[in-house]
């Protein structure tokens, strides 16, 4: 028995009456699942399931929070998860997932959720994921301070002297602006 089989969600027998499942995801499923982004957490996975005309359909609510590589300082930081979301399964001859229906094998007659909950957590983390301001590693943005370019100062000698071929340019624009 595999370290993910508890995700297994039994669809041969379920009759038109909604059925229930909930799990915790913590640091154990995200090893299992390998997941890159996400260093470790606690999510409360709220799983229904319900038939119709030959369609399951699985609809999970997701709450908790996982903890991620700040973009700016790469001190750990927490992210809040609470989202939902639905995939339609229905029973077949061969396994297939074509986005918006996925086939499993009636012989089976179960599918494993796992990774579709992993896949509900990623998405609900942001592309770009920093700490709220001041937050940071104080140390990391010190170093990065001399490097950080557009924050409308010039902290460096170089910025002080121009290309004079800009000068002219510079100068219809501060007419303008007057």
């Amino acid at each position: 028995m595999g370290r993910l089989d508890i995700y297994n969600v039994e669809l041969k027998g379920v009759k038109e009456k909604p059925v229930s499942y909930g799990w915790t995801v913590g640091q154990d499923f995200f090893e299992a699942v390998q997941a890159e982004d996400v260093r470790r957490g606690n999510v409360d996975i709220a799983l229904t399931l319900t038939k119709r005309s030959g369609l399951f359909y699985l609809s999970f609510v997701l709450t908790g929070a996982v903890t991620v590589t700040c973009d700016r300082c790469l001190d750990d930081m927490s992210l809040d998860i609470d989202t939902n979301g639905e995939i339609k399964v229905r029973l077949g001859d061969d396994f297939a997932d074509d986005g918006d229906v996925i086939v499993v094998p009636e012989k089976d007659g179960s599918i494993n959720v796992a990774w579709y909950i992993y896949e509900f957590i990623a998405l609900a983390i942001p592309i770009k994921h920093v700490h709220a301001p001041g937050k940071c590693n104080k140390g990391m943005m010190d170093k990065l301070g001399g490097h950080l370019v557009g924050d409308g100062e010039d902290n460096s000698e170089e910025s002080e002297s121009t290309d004079s071929r800009w000068d002219v340019l510079n100068s219809i624009v501060e007419t303008d602006n007057e």
